[in-house]
């Protein structure tokens, strides 16, 4: 008689029991098997509406963290913004004022002999106390490699509750200094102070020494207003993007660039995008060009 179903051989195994959520993500999607593939996954959940902008930015900018390293983003020795031991507080505290950053490298001789960090906040003692040591106010320096990695430089600053470090190049010499929030504004973006830009203070700021902060975001309409420019927007509409696609990439912090009558200089930055250039008007390059010439007349005339 035959079975209406035919029986299970002894040596067929049976299916294996999979969880309904390992069934599910099957479904839906395979596992990301390589971190571009990861930031598709999150990028198409940001277009998805289930992952806002700000939180996708964050994500991307931790990775970018592992892949830098310290002379990717440091504030190069040429910029940096330090104190000669050899001067008195009285002759440096105008200095500190006008910067306005909260720690300063101290050096003695040259910039490569870096001896400590003193903290603005110290020179506090120098009002109230009738004796003041400089010497005695600093604060050990930190010296890392130009090579080091930002993720584990994060990590150093945490655990040893430390703010800036000073980076050395191979030979030993100071090549420039970063500090936490230049790694912190690789992941969250740039971190504003109250000597930042504020909003009645507008996008664009004149300097003592007669030179303009000017935010990258400021738009070319309103940077050819204010300046009497004629820049294109037909391919970027900010400042920011047009000088960096003067660069053909993200410039870094003190590298300067010349477009028409101006020299930009970026300010501050981090990896992803320009934050705010220093400009300045030069004589245009016909008027030299008539400069020089005459002075060649002069020249044949003598």
């Amino acid at each position: 008689m035959n079975e209406p179903y035919p029986s299970r051989r002894h040596t067929d195994k049976p299916p294996e029991k999979r969880s309904l959520l390992e069934r599910l993500t099957d479904f839906i999607s395979h596992e990301p098997e390589s971190r571009d593939e990861l930031l598709e996954v999150l990028q198409d959940a940001h277009e998805r509406n289930l992952l806002d902008a700000d939180s996708l930015s964050m994500i991307e900018g931790v990775f970018q963290v592992s892949d830098l390293c310290a002379r990717d983003i440091m504030v190069p020795r040429a910029q940096m913004d330090a104190i000669n031991i050899a001067e008195t507080p009285a002759e440096f505290i105008p200095f500190v004022l006008e910067k306005a950053h909260s720690r300063y490298p101290v050096y003695e001789g040259n910039r490569d002999n870096v001896i400590g960090v003193l903290l603005a906040k110290d020179l506090l003692r120098y009002y109230a106390e009738e004796e003041f040591d400089v010497r005695g106010m600093l604060r050990p320096a930190v010296f890392i490699p130009e090579s080091k990695r930002l993720n584990v430089l994060l990590h150093d600053f945490r655990v040893n509750r430390n703010h800036i470090a000073i980076v050395v190049d191979e030979y030993g010499g100071v090549a420039g200094l970063i500090t936490i929030e230049d790694v912190l504004e690789q992941i969250v973006g740039d971190i504003e102070d109250e000597y930042d830009f504020d909003e009645e203070a507008g996008n664009i700021i004149a300097t003592p020494d007669g030179k303009y902060r000017v935010r990258a975001l400021t738009g070319i309409e309103q940077f050819n207003e204010a300046f009497g420019a004629d820049f294109s927007d037909e391919e970027v509409d900010t400042i920011g993007g047009l000088v960096t696609h003067r660069f053909g990439r993200v410039p870094h912090r003190g590298e300067k660039v010349r477009i028409d009558d101006f020299v930009f200089e970026i300010q501050r930055g981090d990896a992803r995008q320009i934050h705010v250039l220093l400009v300045r008007r030069v004589p245009n390059l016909a008027q030299q060009q008539h400069h020089h010439a005459g002075d060649d007349e002069d020249e044949l005339r003598d």
